[in-house]
């Protein structure tokens, strides 16, 4: 759905789900409210959200029991614990559920160097000190915030995104800390290769 020349509409995107999960048994649907890339007026940020949605809305009895449904905040300096309760209560709407089975910070809110987007991979330190990654929330008020959302039934799990070692084991500490649930998942920018 995004503003890509070749983008799928939604009618094709909807026609990809229908074949993925209701023929061939694919149940992980990982998506982001960033999505899509690259965006435009005529399909903005959180139009992919939405696009599943609407699928899901076709049949939810039948749709949404079937598929792992992941979502992620937009990162940085986004995350907060306002925005991590209201970015995801816009998600749920978007995409037309009562609950997202994981929930991960895209992209964490402290530097961490990125190989997928032609950063290095050699850790900078003096890039911690940038403006853009000050005031960044604590981990203990994310872990809180994530804790917050599973008591409520809007979420079941949460971890990161283009994260690393020491931002999951961090996350680890700071939720034994403050009583919530350990993330469950990582989608690391690493790889053994």
């Amino acid at each position: 759905g995004s503003a890509d020349f070749n983008a799928p509409d939604e009618t094709t995107c909807h026609e990809f789900l229908d074949y993925a999960v209701l023929e061939r048994g694919v149940n992980l649907i990982d998506t982001a409210e960033q999505y899509p890339i690259p965006s435009d007026r005529a399909r903005p940020e959180g139009r992919t959200e939405q696009i599943i949605g609407n699928w899901i809305a076709k049949d939810p009895s039948r749709r949404r029991e079937k598929v792992v449904l992941a979502t992620k905040i937009t990162g940085g300096a986004n995350v907060n614990r306002r925005n991590i309760v209201k970015d995801l209560e816009g998600s749920l709407l978007r995409m037309k559920t009562d609950y997202v089975d994981v929930y991960t910070l895209h992209w964490p809110a402290r530097y961490t160097p990125q190989s997928n987007w032609g950063q290095s991979l050699q850790y900078h330190g003096d890039t911690e000190r940038a403006p853009y990654y000050r005031n960044a929330a604590s981990f203990e008020e994310i872990a809180e915030a994530m804790g917050k959302m599973i008591r409520e039934g809007k979420l079941r799990g949460w971890g990161s995104c283009n994260d690393n070692a020491y931002g999951l084991t961090a996350m680890c500490y700071a939720a034994r800390s403050v009583g919530a649930p350990e993330p469950c998942a990582m989608q690391g920018d690493y790889s053994i290769i």
